[in-house]
């Protein structure tokens, strides 16, 4: 099933054109990955997904769908309760634990107590923080906060969850933990992962898309990209000759 269309789209900031023509059907319960050297326009596209290419003060034109619908046509607030988005750095409100994920619960007018522990249990955090919840986000691990930046975007049961380099500044043992989740994650959402890593897309990704200049250049099942590429200039990216 698709869930977010794009269809025909160019993307500017300004009068620089960084999208160009853009069309991609992405899935439901799936998780995709952007690749793509750096500047070709992975992060610009990933947040034209929920709008907030507009609060940079970027423009499109074209279509963006979410289930058959133009974003357009969504409330701001409802459409980022549905589309959720994890940035490259943690990015941990200055609050307690337990606070940065019931703020986004207490704003939707949601119950929070409850559902801020099941989603720090969600993402793997309750058991190394359940005695310190009380204490500042900050106080956590680079990796315990990407988690529970996830866990501030999951607790309102978004149905697509959009990353931007997510382990980038993550060692080994974090990295693994973020891509175990996903792979859990991924049975109750839509996943779309911005990712230098080729390693990691061709671990977790189901589909890939390969970018190159603002365009597409192929769009497949992620085994296909990465053993049977059909253009030169994909083989060419994933064999590691550019990039």
């Amino acid at each position: 099933m698709t869930i977010i269309s794009c269809k025909n789209l160019n993307i500017y900031y300004g009068k620089k054109k960084i999208i160009d023509d853009f069309s991609i059907d992405f899935e439901d319960m799936k998780i995709t990955a952007l690749i793509g050297p750096s500047g070709c326009g992975k992060t610009t596209l990933l947040v034209s997904l929920n709008k907030i290419l507009q609060n940079r003060k970027g423009s499109y034109d074209g279509e963006i769908l979410y289930l058959g619908k133009d974003i357009e046509t969504y409330d701001i607030n409802q459409l980022r309760t549905q589309i959720g988005m994890v940035f490259q750095e943690p990015t941990p409100f200055p609050l307690s634990i337990r606070e940065n994920v019931e703020i986004a619960l207490k704003y939707h007018g949601l119950e929070y107590k409850k559902k801020a522990i099941e989603a720090i249990k969600k993402v793997g955090l309750y058991d190394e923080v359940k005695d310190d919840l009380n204490k500042k986000a900050s106080a956590l691990s680079g990796g315990q906060q990407q988690r529970l930046s996830i866990a501030r975007s999951i607790a309102i049961n978004p149905r697509v969850l959009l990353l931007d380099e997510p382990c980038s500044s993550l060692d080994v043992m974090n990295t693994e933990k973020i891509e175990d989740l996903l792979e859990k994650l991924k049975e109750e959402m839509a996943i779309i992962i911005v990712t230098h890593n080729l390693q990691q897309a061709k671990r977790i990704s189901d589909k890939t898309a390969f970018m190159l200049n603002g365009k597409l250049v192929e769009y497949g099942d992620s085994k296909e990209i990465f053993s049977r590429p059909k253009d030169p200039k994909t083989q060419a990216y994933v064999s590691g000759l550019f990039g």
